[in-house]
């Protein structure tokens, strides 16, 4: 339905192809109001000794970054309701940080945020940040301030650098005026698969497509 309140949230699974969905997911009480996305390129800049410093060449892209503060509040002063603070720190623990079973490592996450914004990455590290209390020391609210480092599986890498595959997720911008059978064309070489995508992305009108709108496009396997 438009303009439903979307969470953001981050889901787990066990294998870096994100097959294997687990059980533990972590849901935000309340949106960012903003998050950061880094990108960084090593460069390889040696120098002689006594020599004027070449231009630098490329070395590899570095894993992208993301930034996300997750404030936590179980005053019921904005929700209307009081929430366990330390239930929710521990969800999101459970989701992101602990080891799962006998893989000795942590889950692979997706980090979702309604239709515009997928995320595939591990998490780096976590602050979580006690700010307000009940007299006998119980958490009220905290904020998390958590880094995540992005990643495209080998295979999945492959098929990026080489081509647009129609094997892998894309996210589209809706071009101006542009008819969702001509995307569609454009990314599977066939335009029969409209109303599939149309359905996956959950539009309430697919013929009139609101420019500059985002379009999950997924893999062919997972179009039905």
């Amino acid at each position: 339905m438009s303009g439903t309140l979307e969470k953001i949230k981050i889901e787990t699974y066990s294998d870096d192809k994100y097959q294997s969905k687990g059980s533990d997911e972590f849901v935000a009480m309340f949106n960012p109001n903003k998050y950061t996305l880094k990108y960084e390129i090593e460069q390889n800049e040696k120098q002689g000794a006594g020599t004027s410093p070449p231009a630098p060449t490329f070395a590899k892209m570095k894993p992208q970054e993301m930034d996300l503060e997750f404030l936590l509040d179980g005053t019921g002063v904005t929700t209307g309701e009081a929430t366990d603070v330390q239930q929710k720190i521990d969800e999101f623990l459970k989701a992101a940080y602990e080891f799962k079973g006998d893989e000795h490592k942590p889950r692979y996450l997706r980090i979702w945020w309604g239709k515009s914004f997928v995320f595939d990455c591990t998490l780096k590290s976590a602050d979580i940040n006690y700010t307000l209390f009940k007299a006998d020391g119980t958490p009220l609210r905290v904020k998390i301030n958590a880094k995540f480092s992005g990643f495209i599986n080998d295979e999945l890498r492959e098929k990026k650098e080489d081509k647009q595959s129609p094997d892998i997720t894309h996210l589209v911008t809706v071009p101006d005026k542009e008819r969702i059978d001509y995307i569609t064309y454009k990314e599977y070489k066939e335009e029969e698969w409209y109303i599939d995508v149309a359905i996956f992305n959950q539009l309430d009108n697919f013929r009139k497509l609101k420019t500059n709108s985002k379009l999950i496009i997924p893999p062919l396997e997972q179009k039905n």
